[in-house]
């Protein structure tokens, strides 16, 4: 047999083992719906935490809102509406979790169930942060729109490919992000008085940690049938490093994530999502998973397991070198 008819082989076989390790967890659906996600007539809605239009008080508390969100900082708007347009961006995510291997989109019952209603529950972010920026009356919503647009018309590479347990290390360690990213816009907010924003970012922030601990069980139950190859799948995230979902991030004008660095180093300026974050989050991935007292792996995954345990020191040693420019960008989103 020829060398690429063995590698077909072998890739074959691990896709089949994939297969196996996806439709064992598929049969706790049940469970892990009614553990990790809420139900939708219990959940909260956008119109829960806002101003209603029928209130007599209606425009004297958009008046509130408006006064509140010029005492905020412009980095802090700034990286508020980054935040939002990538939560709008759901449909792309949905689009490519549904096209995971493993994932039947005709299967209603299966990890299509699963896909559907974490996407009913982020859906719910985007429409309650948009709402509140457009009665903040410092946002040009065009130029956000724009920049939404774009971000679902040029999608985002996760690197992942179709396989699952890429795609799982990668939510996993997104769902924790933006568990820290709203959780910081919250404490900042609630810093200038403004208990509304801080409430709103606090429970979005509460959703994301929720689906986070989804995530981390996936992955969990995963090391305990393929331990293998999901170590070497996790090493291989890592060097490709984790990219945020809003990378392509463009404005009006602008080419294909020049935008990014601009929030990201808004972000960093006024820590809500550091480097030092990024490392923080690998080293409760590899205490969560266990990965130091993982055993009986592969000589290929023993080195990518050793590559993942030493790489947070080699990134705290990067990160130190880092510096964040203190010039803020002008973005357009932001109204004069």
């Amino acid at each position: 047999m020829s060398t690429s008819s063995l590698i077909e082989r072998d890739n074959m076989q691990l896709s089949n083992i994939r297969l196996e390790v996806m439709q064992t967890i598929e049969q706790s659906m049940d469970e892990l719906l009614s553990k990790y996600l809420r139900p939708i007539d219990e959940n909260w809605q956008p119109s829960d935490l806002l101003p209603d239009s029928r209130d007599p008080r209606f425009f004297e508390q958009v008046e509130e809102i408006q006064a509140l969100a010029r005492e905020m900082s412009y980095d802090l708007f700034a990286v508020l509406i980054g935040d939002t347009i990538t939560e709008e961006a759901l449909p792309t995510y949905e689009a490519w979790l549904m096209d995971i291997e493993g994932i039947d989109s005709k299967n209603p019952e299966g990890w299509s169930r699963w896909v559907r209603a974490w996407t009913a529950e982020e859906n719910r972010h985007g429409d309650l942060l948009n709402k509140y920026l457009y009665l903040s009356g410092r946002v040009n919503m065009r130029e956000m729109e724009i920049s939404t647009q774009y971000l679902l018309n040029d999608g985002f590479d996760t690197r992942t490919a179709r396989d699952p347990y890429r795609s799982f290390v990668y939510t996993t360690f997104q769902e924790l992000a933006t568990n820290i990213s709203h959780r910081r816009v919250a404490t900042l907010a609630k810093k200038t008085g403004n208990d509304l924003l801080a409430k709103i970012c606090g429970v979005i922030a509460a959703d994301e940690a929720r689906h986070a601990n989804a995530y981390l069980d996936f992955v969990k139950r995963i090391f305990e049938m393929d331990s293998s190859e999901i170590m070497l799948a996790l090493e291989d995230m890592m060097k490709k490093r984790i990219v945020m979902p809003a990378h392509l991030l463009r404005e009006s004008g602008g080419g294909m994530g020049e935008l990014f660095t601009h929030f990201s180093d808004a972000a960093q300026r006024i820590m809500v999502y550091t480097t030092q974050d990024y490392i923080n989050i690998l080293q409760s991935l590899i205490k969560e998973w266990n990965i130091e007292n993982i055993t009986c792996i592969s000589d290929s995954a023993e080195e990518a397991r050793e590559y993942v345990m030493a790489l947070p020191k080699r990134l705290q040693r990067v990160s130190e070198r880092v510096r964040i420019p203190e010039k803020q960008f002008p973005f357009k989103w932001i109204a004069a």
